[in-house]
């Protein structure tokens, strides 16, 4: 595989940074088109892929940014494969009418989430939500837990394959890092198929994807800020970088990052070529874990300034722990290597 961006992929890099750089919210990244660069062109999007998804998150990751991009880009690409033209223009944000400025009128009404973790149960392990057939269509019943931003549009595992809800019955949960998350409880929910249980694994892919890209951002700009800080900062007359032990702790954090960046990268490549991609995402999704222990380092690095909410070092360590719950641990990725290998 070629770790090297292609032309639009660096033109995509560029502008979420520079349109996040500039404090940019929700709107903004629908204006700029940013939100529906997975939707596919007929239903008004870009029609792009894994690779530009994680672009994109990378970016949002890196700034940590409380946007809803990682449920938005994971929904509408799941979508994007296993949808209808007609449910793609209804949910995607769009409208179907084209541009950054249909998605910016469409804005948060037409946003979607994923909803696939279920009360005790493992991401990887097949959904217990059970689907019957109820008159013309689909009836759901179970629980979903930890769906980011929930919308108006849910896509939902269940036993019988992938589905969406309309407008569906939810509770509040908290998350680490103050943005909205819900528990969806489906009681003989009306739902339509969208497809069998070959897309649920499809669709766990993208989400455990597109929460390692975020990651994978979040760890660099934790990096990034650490780097700068133990630069400027004096300790006995001379820089902290100048240590020994802080340099070696700092290399640490570095090494955690590229050992995210490359299982990453690679898995969401092997998702846009269609090859296997089950132990590269089981790994990066392990490294997920991992950055929690690397964003702990930083904190220290900073001592008690890493600790005040008026720094924005709290904000990555939030985001990483939250994302790293989101994907149940390393405990639960090293069960599921050991079942890979």
């Amino acid at each position: 595989m070629d770790f090297n961006l292609d032309e639009t992929q660096q033109d995509l890099k560029k502008l979420a940074a520079e349109i996040l750089a500039r404090e940019g919210d929700e709107e903004r990244l629908w204006q700029a088109g940013l939100m529906s660069v997975c939707v596919p062109e007929e239903a008004g999007g870009a029609g792009l892929g894994p690779v530009e998804m994680a672009v994109v998150l990378r970016e949002v990751g890196a700034r940590a940014a409380a946007v809803p991009a990682l449920s938005t880009l994971a929904s509408t690409l799941a979508l994007a494969r296993y949808g209808t033209l007609d449910q793609q223009r209804r949910f995607s944000g769009t409208s179907g009418e084209g541009g950054a400025a249909a998605g910016a009128r469409a804005g948060r009404a037409g946003r979607m989430a994923l909803a696939l973790r279920e009360p005790g149960r493992a991401l990887a392990e097949p959904p217990s939500t059970v689907a019957r057939p109820s008159g013309d269509g689909w009836a759901l019943t179970g629980r979903k837990v930890s769906v980011l931003h929930p919308a108006s549009a849910v896509l939902v595992s269940a036993d019988e394959g992938l589905f969406l809800i309309e407008e569906p019955a939810t509770t509040a949960e908290f998350t680490s890092t103050g943005e909205p998350a819900a528990t969806v409880v489906l009681e003989d929910t009306p739902a339509e198929r969208l497809a069998g249980p070959e897309a649920v694994t499809g669709v766990r892919q993208l989400f455990t994807a597109a929460v390692a890209a975020q990651a994978s951002g979040v760890l660099a700009g934790a990096l990034e800020l650490t780097t700068s800080y133990i630069r400027t900062r004096k300790q006995f007359g001379r820089a902290l970088a100048e240590f020994q032990a802080v340099t070696m702790q700092i290399a640490d954090v570095y090494i955690a990052g590229r050992a995210l960046d490359v299982a990453m990268w690679s898995a969401v490549w092997r998702l846009g070529e269609g090859l296997p991609a089950e132990q590269d995402l089981a790994l990066a999704a392990y490294h997920v874990s991992a950055a929690v222990k690397a964003l702990y380092t930083c904190q220290h690095l900073h001592g008690g300034l890493g600790l005040d909410v008026t720094y924005p070092l709290h904000r990555y360590f939030a985001q990483a722990k939250h994302l790293s719950h989101l994907l149940g641990g390393a405990d639960a990725q090293l069960d599921l290597i050991g079942a890979l290998v």
